[in-house]
């Protein structure tokens, strides 16, 4: 009788027919965590905004806290004027509509000259930062003049500027390039020059021209930079608004001027409104870009990703 021998079952098998190595129990393991049952999306969803919304909250209610007791405690009622209560602020300021309504006016105006000074300052810094990418001497030209401008105080020069532009809405942008002009042209900069070496040294293979290079390597691996420098220029352009407004009054009131007129006049609920708006602008013009800049860059940069 002819005997069958027994076949040799795999030593990794077990007896339920499943692979009892240490990668097969990892990928099981693995399989179970991505099929395991976790919170649903809109749970978690919630807790992330929680998480995110609940530090801002407790430190706006700590600093609302300061301002009460600042203003009924630490000064007398005599001088309550300088600090007046939130609840005075929001009843006068902001819930009167005639007063809320001049701010939102003069905070238009305002938005206005500060949207045409930072979009003119973005034209002419990501040029010059293209220039000086592509040419050291043009580098070594403009660098020196770029730094020297950020350097000198604008209030020395807001004489000079009303002097040559006027005192209208010129010279407030004017003051506006020139404040937010300085962040384009250095984080763009940053930005062209921040390519890897071995890419260049790749399209250098390909033997790709100069335009390729920039548009397809250059300009991609700089877009992280300049969005930074461009949430950056958002910001100062508000700021170049208001004291454009300060110094130059002709033309279209801007929110600046508010800010003199209440002040001398110490309408303290006013001027807090005005100081919230002001404040509420430059924030919304920074998150704009950031908004922007989620849209434009996605998910494949890893600042975004670790975001």
């Amino acid at each position: 009788m002819t005997t069958i021998p027994d076949v040799a079952r795999p030593a990794s098998a077990d007896v339920d027919g499943q692979t009892g190595s240490p990668a097969a129990d990892v990928s099981l393991e693995a399989d179970a965590l991505v099929h395991a049952p976790g919170l649903p999306p809109g749970d978690s969803r919630s807790k992330s905004l929680v998480r995110a919304a609940f530090p801002p909250l407790v430190l706006g209610s700590a600093l609302i806290g300061l301002w009460y007791l600042i203003s009924y405690v630490v000064l007398d009622p005599g001088r309550r004027f300088l600090l007046q209560p939130p609840h005075r602020v929001l009843e006068v300021g902001f819930l009167e509509w005639a007063n809320f309504s001049r701010i939102l006016e003069a905070l238009w105006n305002s938005t206005q000259v500060a949207l045409i000074g930072l979009g003119i300052a973005i034209s002419i810094g990501l040029f010059l930062a293209t220039m000086m990418s592509q040419a050291k001497m043009v580098e070594r030209a403009v660098f020196p003049f770029a730094v020297t401008l950020q350097a000198i105080p604008i209030l020395a020069i807001v004489p000079m500027i009303g002097f040559w532009f006027g005192y209208g809405t010129t010279a407030r942008v004017i003051v506006c390039i020139i404040i937010s002009l300085f962040p384009i042209i250095m984080n763009t900069l940053f930005g062209l020059q921040s390519a890897e070496r071995g890419m260049h040294d790749l399209f250098t293979l390909h033997r790709a021209s100069r335009l390729t290079r920039l548009r397809k390597l250059m300009f991609p691996a700089a877009l992280p930079a300049v969005f930074a420098g461009l949430r950056i220029s958002a910001g100062l352009s508000v700021i170049g608004a208001i004291v454009g407004d300060f110094f130059f009054g002709q033309g279209e009131a801007g929110i600046g001027q508010l800010l003199r007129r209440y002040a001398s006049q110490l309408d303290g609920e006013a001027l807090l409104t005005s100081v919230i708006m002001s404040s509420a602008l430059g924030v919304v013009v920074f998150w704009t870009f950031g908004w922007i800049q989620k849209l434009v860059i996605g998910k494949w940069h890893e600042t975004e990703v670790l975001g």
